[in-house]
């Protein structure tokens, strides 16, 4: 048992980057962190290791993460007065500009296609990895992962040739 709980401690920074990424809140990226390792660590039971302890938690996470959007579709979304800019802030560095302006182009692609760029460019997880966490092939994987490249290319305006990446 020690010896899952720290394979399972060693995965809490990657669980947190890729939840706070899904999310955009660091509030409600915690709370899923927290539920994705009270529910691995009370069903430890069920975990079989044919594989890496971090793709279960990653899938346990995503699989929290989408049963809470399909309850906060029938509630409606709500709004943190503190997330609202002030009209008259001055804009940040155009550095900030252009991370802020990708951030938004990743919210808008599909749900399919942000949770495999982000466990592909975010936590760099191999396709093979991100394809097992979706429980997809990884053709799909690859199909997904390239619709929202170009997607991305298009909202952000970038329309140079991207660079080839060499599967892990």
């Amino acid at each position: 048992m020690t010896d899952f709980l720290d394979q399972v401690e060693t995965c809490v920074p990657a669980l947190r980057r890729y939840a706070r990424a899904l999310t955009r809140n660091i509030d409600l990226a915690d709370d899923l962190v927290q539920d994705c390792l009270e529910r691995a660590i009370s069903r430890r039971a069920l975990f079989r290791p044919t594989g890496p302890v971090r793709a279960w938690l990653f899938t346990i996470l995503l699989n929290l993460y989408r049963n809470s959007l399909r309850s906060s579709h029938r509630r409606g979304q709500t709004v943190d007065i503190d997330t609202i800019p002030e009209p008259s802030t001055p804009a940040p560095q155009p550095g900030h500009i252009a991370l802020a302006e990708m951030a938004r182009a990743i919210e808008t692609l599909p749900l399919d296609q942000k949770e495999a760029l982000l466990l592909i460019a975010l936590e760099g997880l191999s396709y093979t990895e991100a394809a097992t966490i979706l429980g997809i092939p990884q053709g799909t994987l690859m199909s997904r992962l390239g619709r929202a490249r170009a997607a991305l290319r298009v909202a952000t305006g970038n329309t140079a040739e991207p660079h080839l990446r060499t599967v892990k």
